[in-house]
């Protein structure tokens, strides 16, 4: 029993919190909000692994990079961190690129400052 994609995945998680701290994208904006749509999200994911297990489209891989844990049949413990990771880093995207995008929309300040001059 290894440890190592789920390491990677809290990793990449812990980096992701980092990034949301900094720029103050999702949790640090909005918690309660945040927590409810990552969680829905979630579950969604969830029970989309569900239906693919019980239809026979997934099936959980060998791998000796993993735990070897199963919450269900053919459902790994890695999974729900990487569903979770995938709900967290679409948020982030999400909203720093509509940070991005509200920076380049208003004036910069000596945009502004010329602005005042020319009136």
């Amino acid at each position: 029993m290894t440890f190592v994609y789920l390491g990677c995945l809290l990793v990449s998680l812990a980096a992701m919190v980092l990034l949301d701290a900094r720029f103050r994208l999702v949790f640090w904006r909005d918690a309660r909000r945040a927590t409810i749509v990552l969680l829905l999200g979630l579950a969604f994911f969830l029970a989309w692994d569900a239906a693919g297990i019980l239809l026979g489209v997934f099936a959980r891989g060998e791998s000796p990079l993993m735990t070897g844990v199963e919450l269900a049949p053919e459902l790994p413990l890695e999974e729900v961190f990487f569903l979770l990771f995938l709900c967290y880093l679409t948020l982030v995207a999400v909203f720093g690129a509509r940070a991005l995008m509200d920076a380049r929309s208003r004036p910069s300040r000596q945009e502004a400052r010329e602005s005042e001059r020319a009136r």
